[in-house]
């Protein structure tokens, strides 16, 4: 009986494919670092680049959630190919951040890095399809 438990209680923690996903982890992680850098940023980019990062940023962990379930192969890599153009979106918003002086330099290597992996990990999840 604790098995049958154990079982569902699983099922219920994992109801979703994406979730088995690591590059969907690493996604969720590397938003949450950004949400978390732009409340930093000046009021004034509120609306601007904060929005457009932070944007980006979910945009990758929504597309590969959405992506991944209940859809055939060729829809997964199109939703998979949004991942990572929002991905290199992210990227190309940290470059300005540091150009503005909103980020330091470590922190933009960190982050680059980040987002790096990732793209690399959208990549080879796309073609392994």
């Amino acid at each position: 009986m604790n098995t049958k438990i154990s079982n569902a209680i699983i099922l219920i923690d994992m109801a979703f494919r994406f979730e088995e996903l690591n590059v969907w982890h690493k996604a969720v992680d590397a938003s949450n670092e950004i949400d978390l850098i732009t409340k930093n940023f000046p009021v004034e980019e509120r609306y601007s680049l904060s929005s457009q990062l932070k944007k980006a940023a979910d945009f990758v962990v929504l597309n590969i959630a959405e992506g991944s379930t209940g859809q055939t192969i060729p829809v997964f890599k199109q939703f998979l190919n949004i991942a990572l153009r929002s991905a290199i979106e992210v990227v190309a918003g940290l470059f300005l951040a540091k150009k503005r002086n909103y980020i330091a330099e470590n922190l933009f290597r960190k982050l680059y890095e980040d987002y790096e992996l990732l793209s690399k990990m959208i990549t080879k999840l796309r073609n392994s399809l």
